[in-house]
């Protein structure tokens, strides 16, 4: 059986309808698809602030314990990591685990920075400005 789909060509130049079966490409039939749905939405699993009194991250780590996560500065990035260990889950094993970097602002303490996680599950790491005349945040 043959379809015939008429020609369109995202922004990006794919001609989707070369990529995807007709009954996905949102031009026949039931399904409302498009190649949007191939880009991952944003979540609030994260926030970043910062203003005159400090730099603060915010981590939405609900599934792991504070013993599963790491938080170091590398040049002027924090990195959080986090890892569960293997857990038996049905037939098998699942591992669950991320990776994320923030760029810290110039005029951050780095050197006061803390970390913490909320009885909510979230990660907040939190660090002041600098004591100096006219600091703020600059990334």
């Amino acid at each position: 059986m043959d379809f015939i789909v008429p020609p369109s060509v995202t922004t990006g130049g794919i001609p989707w309808e070369k990529v995807l079966p007709p009954r996905l490409n949102g031009s026949h039939g039931y399904y409302n698809w498009s190649p949007s749905l191939l880009i991952p939405e944003t979540d609030s699993v994260s926030s970043v602030y910062c203003d005159e009194i400090g730099f603060t991250v915010q981590v939405d780590v609900k599934h792991f314990n504070p013993e599963d996560l790491l938080v170091k500065v590398v040049g002027d990035f924090v990195e959080v990591q986090g890892q569960h260990k293997e857990q038996k889950e049905g037939h098998g094993f699942t591992t669950l685990q991320f990776n994320r970097r923030y760029r810290i602002p110039k005029g951050v303490n780095i050197m006061a920075l803390e970390s913490a996680v909320s009885p909510e599950g979230v990660l907040i790491i939190s660090a002041p400005m600098l004591q100096i005349e006219g600091t703020r945040c600059l990334t």
